[in-house]
């Protein structure tokens, strides 16, 4: 089993800056990837980012490629998401989540196994 706890949450207005941390623990040697998602009331929850245990690959919605970052400190078992340039649009709650199997699919959520409890972003405009 994994835990997953987010934190860094919080009301920002437009064109400001977030860093959101998800914190693992438990088995977290078995982890292939971790990702973040989002959703926003109403919506569906989609894939904002994933980076590989590794941390050499990560992958990003188009939405939000050249916005935010995605990095991981294994000592630390904390995975981040830096959330730079916000928008009205990225009001979500934000979902950690974790996956132990390889093989694509690093935007799907049905591949993770191991989901946080979530924490609110809301943009002003």
């Amino acid at each position: 089993q994994v835990q997953l706890v987010e934190s860094g949450g919080g009301l920002v207005q437009a064109g400001g800056s977030l860093r959101l941390s998800c914190a693992a623990s438990g088995r977290t040697f078995s982890t292939s990837a971790t990702g973040w998602f989002r959703q926003a009331p109403g919506k569906e929850r989609e894939f904002v980012a994933a980076i590989l245990w590794t941390g050499r690959s990560t992958y990003y919605a188009d939405s939000v490629k050249g916005r935010f970052t995605i990095s991981r400190d294994n000592t630390k078992n904390t995975v981040y998401l830096q959330m730079d340039s916000l928008k009205p649009e990225d009001t979500a709650v934000y979902y950690c989540a974790a996956r132990n199997t390889y093989g694509g699919g690093w935007n799907d959520g049905a591949k993770y196994g191991y989901w946080g409890q979530g924490t609110q972003v809301t943009v002003s405009s």
